[in-house]
This record gives structure tokens, sequence and C-alpha cells, in this order.
């Protein structure tokens, strides 16, 4: 990226790549997409700069919501319903639908996860997601006989990235995942941004996400501040600056039914600047709450609707 071009402005290149030039496929939702196989985005974190797409409104604070939410370790979609994040529910509403046959709608099953903790637990869970890979990623023991048992309480993966920021900031170990082999056929959904790691120099910390799927137009707004977010927290948590990012798409794609979000958002101009502030340093890593974040610069053109595919 040149210095004179928005940040902004290579992910609409990238867009106008894939939607131009990308293989069409028959994808597992049955919606089709435009894909291709390898992209790569850098952005800088300095002066509390944000890669806030513009060309369309991004609800960062519901990207931020669910970061938290991964940093729980929970894996049920109540708590993020109670919080007005509806990004996860499509999934166990489609299972309780198929399971029972009832042609409840989001809001009506949305209202029983919350007043009814019995059938939240039931049908509210997603699984061993995001989550319980990172702060509990499952820890077997020996129990005799040949037998192994999982302990209550499994790996935090979390917990010693910070230790090893902290401790070996040169090691080429500084990462997470979320993908658990054993433990994907288990998953609403396997991990799409599933490994992070990072690097430190100069006294900052620098971030990089792979995310092994990627849908364009929607998942990577969300992604992308994401992945500011958490290395804005580590760099605060660990007493080093924030440096730059790095994404790095795996089958990177666009839905064929988002093509009216693609056109209009291709006949915007990105503009702008917006800023992520964090107000307070909490004891840990786990400690801070959505008050925490600011943003503040962002006036983003208009929000574009479109379907997600499930």
């Amino acid at each position: 990226m040149t210095d004179h071009l928005h940040y902004e402005q290579q992910y609409l290149d990238l867009v106008r790549h894939v939607w131009r030039h990308g293989s069409e496929r028959i994808d597992r939702t049955g919606v089709g997409t435009r894909s291709i196989l390898g992209a790569t985005m850098r952005f800088s974190l300095a002066d509390d700069a944000v890669p806030l797409l513009t060309t369309k409104r991004v609800y960062w604070k519901v990207a931020a919501r669910e970061m938290l939410w991964f940093l729980t370790g929970d894996t049920n979609i109540r708590a993020l319903v109670e919080q007005g994040v509806h990004i996860w529910t499509d999934w166990p509403l489609d299972a309780y639908r198929r399971a029972t046959g009832d042609a409840i709608d989001r809001d009506a099953f949305e209202a029983r996860i919350v007043e009814d903790e019995d059938f939240a637990l039931r049908w509210g869970d997603l699984g061993p997601v995001y989550g319980a890979q990172w702060v509990n990623w499952p820890v077997y023991e020996p129990a005799g006989n040949g037998l192994y048992r999982k302990r209550a309480k499994g790996h935090d993966q979390i917990a010693e990235l910070v230790e090893n920021i902290r401790k070996t900031p040169q090691s080429r170990r500084l990462l997470f995942t979320g993908w658990n082999v054993a433990e994907v056929g288990k998953m609403a959904l396997p991990p799409c941004h599933m490994t992070y790691q990072f690097h430190v120099s100069d006294g900052k910390l620098n971030g990089l996400l792979f995310q092994r799927s990627c849908d364009l137009g929607l998942g990577f707004a969300f992604n992308i501040f994401g992945l500011s977010m958490i290395t804005r927290m580590l760099a605060q948590q660990c007493d080093l600056e924030p440096g730059e990012i790095v994404w790095q798409g795996g089958d990177v794609h666009l839905y064929l039914n988002h093509a009216e979000l693609v056109e209009a958002q291709l006949l915007r101009a990105p503009q702008g600047a917006p800023k992520l502030r964090i107000q307070r340093r909490p004891p840990s890593i786990f400690d801070y709450r959505i008050e925490d974040f600011e943003v503040i610069d962002y006036a983003p053109q208009a929000h574009i609707a479109a379907p997600v595919a499930v």
C-alpha cells in the first residue's frame, strides 16, 4: 500500500478483483461464491488508527462485544443476545427449526433464549467454538487402565500468550488458534479467523491473522476490527505500543447474492481516518468491558444490507 492511498483502497481493490476474476463455486451454503485463494493486506495502528471500513457503516460495537465474549470462553449465544448481538443466532436457530419443525422467527427464538435458561442450554450452544479453544483447549490426563479423562479446566492460550509476550518477546511462538482438529466436527461453524500470531519489534506489537475462509462482503469488516482490538489490548497489557496488523486470507470470497452490496460499495470512495482508543488499563486481558473502547472520527457512508449465508 503506497502512502498516498487511503488504507481502505486495498480492501476495495481486493473486492473488485474477487468479484471480477474469482472462480464461481457452489459452497457449503448452496448460495454460491466467487472465490480466490490467498490475499494479504497490511494496516498501521499508529496514532490510534483503526481500519474500519468507511464506504459502509460497520457496527464496531457488535464486533467488540463478540471479541470480549470470545475471551470469556462462553459458547452459548445467550450472553450475546442479552446485549443485542445477533450475529451468531442463525446457526442455532437453523438447528432448532430442523430438529423441531417449528418455523419460529428469529425474534421469538431469541426471546426464548433470554427468558428460558433450560431452553438456552439446549438450543443456544454453538459447540466448542472460538472462545472454548482460546481459553479452555481440552487437556486430557491418565485415568488408569489405559483410559484418559478430560480436565475440568483446559489450556488457556490467551493467558499463556500474554505471559510469553512479556517474558520472551522474540519468540516465534506468540500465537493462539481455534482450529482444534478433534473438535471441529462439534462446532456450529468451524473457525474462519483461525490463527493469530504476534511479533514484537522496536517496542511495538504487531499482529497477524490467518483466516482460512473470509466472507469479504460481510465478515471481513468485523474480523479486521477484531484483530485491531485484540492487538491493542495485548499491547497495553504487555507495555508495548501497537505497530501494524497483517491480514492473510485463504479462501477469500464474495457471495453471489451480494451483488448489490458489491456494486454499491465499489462506487463509493473511502474517506476519513477513524481512531480506536482504550479508556483504561484493566488488571488483565480478561477484564475489559465494552465501555473501555471508544471510536472517534468515524463518519462512514450509509449501511448496505446483505443476507448472511448459513
